[in-house]
């Protein structure tokens, strides 16, 4: 039979090995410890949802409309894979009665996305992300928190030129006023806009403000600003982020077309570039307030705000800046026996592993050899065992670094080693 072609991963998806995690590891570690640090607490939820979770919170957006992941299983239910966190976390919330404890829930999340979106640098169809969420409360000092969050992560993750866009775009109390005055701005110039915008400019105007067709961008400069249009709360809550921001020494630049296209998010939204991106693929992590999430859902009226970092891009950046991570060897001890020792090497090894991280060498080649690939390994000691002295339980603990080597009994490696 003709050998049949090699299986390969699927178009779009890549493998992270183990050269690259150290750095995933260390920015993972980071948002970790900047979320602990505010009191967040690690949640982990679902990858499959239903489709209409997904569907009805994002009918709107791309990410529904053209690259949602859907199926059906075996009972015909109708799913999807999450291509973003928060929806299942503000169902985790309620399900989980996490609505019935202290408010607000502070929540963090990491875990796989998927969009089924044109494959290119930097953009997968798998991708990974780290979720801060805040549930329960509407005060705008949750917006300054998470935003601080998001600032701490990155710089921890050693990217420190950064460039922080804001914006408030209102509420159900004040935008629909603005979305008419958008509205009568576009409308003279509805035949020059992109098809998108023509449809979006009755239904959806805000997205116009967002969209990045180079025919539709001069019509963006004389547009009504919301933040010129806000009701009261809404404005008091746009000064009181901006002075909390301003408190904590976090700089901001406000772009007014900076948007959401979903009637539940209000108020505060931000995104975070790496400084000189222009495009808003760039993002490194982009947030909000949404507190017409529940609702949509669903479920009771609640608020909340949050934000979601992408650790593919900041791995990236992190890699291209020079970011050094010590890497941990790949075994700390490496044994190397000699033919028809594997038994007493297995033993030795289970030995060693009390204190330290242990690779046995069971290859048949020789011990030069085998001595390259301890060094490979990058193990800090070497654990040599012949045909004399395995019968007598002991072995030869050689140092790596200084090359000096002493025999050892079995039972006093570890205290060795420690």
């Amino acid at each position: 039979m003709p050998r049949s072609e090699p299986i390969k991963a699927v178009r779009g998806v890549r493998d992270i090995l183990p050269r690259d995690r150290p750095l995933w590891r260390a920015t993972e570690r980071a948002a970790a410890e900047v979320a602990t640090r505010f009191a967040y607490q690690e949640i982990v939820t679902a990858i499959i949802e239903r489709a209409e979770l997904i569907e009805r919170v994002g009918e709107d957006t791309d990410a529904v409309a053209k690259e949602l992941y859907r199926f059906e299983d075996r009972g015909g239910r109708k799913l999807a894979l999450r291509p973003e966190a928060t929806a299942g976390v503000v169902r985790a919330y309620f399900e989980g009665g996490l609505n019935q404890g202290p408010q607000p829930a502070r929540l963090y999340l990491f875990g796989p996305m998927f969009r089924y979106d044109r494959p290119q640098k930097g953009r997968y169809r798998q991708f990974f992300q780290y979720d801060i969420e805040a549930i329960g409360s509407t005060s705008p000092a949750l917006d300054a928190e998470v935003i601080e969050i998001a600032a701490g992560w990155l710089r921890e993750s050693g990217i420190s030129d950064l460039r922080l866009e804001l914006n408030s775009i209102g509420d159900n109390v004040c935008r629909p006023a603005y979305l008419e005055l958008l509205r009568e701005h576009y409308r003279p110039f509805k035949d020059q806009l992109h098809g998108d915008c023509q449809r979006r400019l009755e239904t959806n105007p805000l997205r116009l403000l967002d969209c990045k067709v180079p025919q539709c961008q001069p019509f963006k400069a004389d547009a009504p600003r919301i933040t010129d249009h806000l009701c009261g709360p809404c404005s008091e809550a746009w000064d009181a982020v901006r002075g909390l921001l301003d408190a904590a020494g976090i700089e901001y630049s406000h772009n007014p077309y900076l948007v959401r296209g979903l009637d539940y998010y209000t108020r505060t939204v931000f995104e975070f570039y790496p400084a000189g991106a222009t495009g808003q693929q760039d993002a490194l992590a982009s947030g909000g307030r949404y507190d017409g999430l529940a609702e949509a859902e669903g479920w009771p009226s609640t608020p909340g705000v949050g934000f979601a970092g992408g650790f593919d891009r900041v791995v990236e950046i992190m890699a291209a800046s020079g970011v050094e991570v010590i890497a941990a060897p790949a075994a700390d001890v490496a044994v190397l026996a000699d033919a028809g020792l594997e038994l007493a090497a297995a033993e030795v090894a289970r030995i060693c592993r009390r204190v330290r991280s242990v690779a046995v060498d069971y290859e048949p080649k020789s011990l030069a050899a085998k001595m390259r690939s301890a060094d490979k390994l990058g193990a800090r000691w070497v654990v040599l065992l012949s045909g004399d002295e395995a019968p007598r339980r002991v072995a030869r603990l050689r140092d790596m670094a200084s090359g000096e080597q002493a025999e050892v009994e079995w039972d006093q490696l570890p205290e060795r080693l420690a």
